[in-house]
């Protein structure tokens, strides 16, 4: 059975194909710091990742954007989102 860390299929994991393995199973920013040094892909996202969720949630982001702030919070709650995981102002 075939390693999934082996990209390149040479039967073998070096360093870089472990590195990049590291990094693709990261999920916060905190331990990309840890493993890496810097907050990689995690930096400064929070305006995609607002979007992102919003539609994923079946909400339109825009409209949430210009909603009153407790109007947005009752409509991110009310889909599962955590409005202080979000920065409006």
């Amino acid at each position: 059975m075939r390693d999934w860390m082996d990209f390149n299929s040479d039967g073998e994991v070096d360093g870089a194909e472990m590195m990049f393995a590291k990094e693709m199973l990261c999920t916060s920013r905190e331990e990309h710091e840890a493993l890496f040094g810097d907050a990689g892909d995690f930096d400064d996202d929070t305006e995609d990742d607002f979007e992102t969720d919003a539609m994923a949630a079946g909400l339109d982001a825009s409209e949430l954007e210009f909603m009153d702030a407790d109007e947005r919070a009752e409509a991110l709650e009310a889909a599962g989102l955590d409005p202080d995981d979000y920065d409006f102002e």
